[in-house]
This record gives C-alpha cells, structure tokens and sequence, in this order.
C-alpha cells in the first residue's frame, strides 16, 4: 500500500480516468463515490476503498478470461 509523504495513504488514481456504466473508473476501480469521498475520507476508510477496487479489478480481470 502506498502512503504519501505525509504518511497518508496515496490516491491510486493513474491519470486514466474513464467511468463505465456502473460509475467504476476503469484506471483504479474506485466508484464515483469513492472518489469524490477519498480527500475526506480517513486512512482505515481509504483502506476500505482500495480493498474494494482491487476485489472490482481481480473480477474484471477474471471476466475477460
């Protein structure tokens, strides 16, 4: 897990920003919501966020085969 220099844990926005139909960013599979929430949210909250955006991309990931 990446934290940034302050010790907070970093965005893992990648700059390749394009939501899908369900409103899940195809470059770090966070929701919408997650990503306007993410400068207010808290580091166990953020956790939370990347924990289910790499559930989202393992499962996009095993769709395509």
């Amino acid at each position: 897990m990446d934290e940034s220099e302050n010790g907070d844990i970093a965005s893992p926005c990648v700059r390749n920003c394009c939501l899908d139909d369900g409103d899940i960013c195809l470059g770090c599979f966070r929701s919408l919501e997650e990503i306007v929430r993410w400068s207010e949210a808290s580091d166990s909250e953020r956790r939370a966020i990347l924990h289910d955006a790499l559930q989202r991309k393992e499962m996009r990931r095993n769709a395509r085969g």
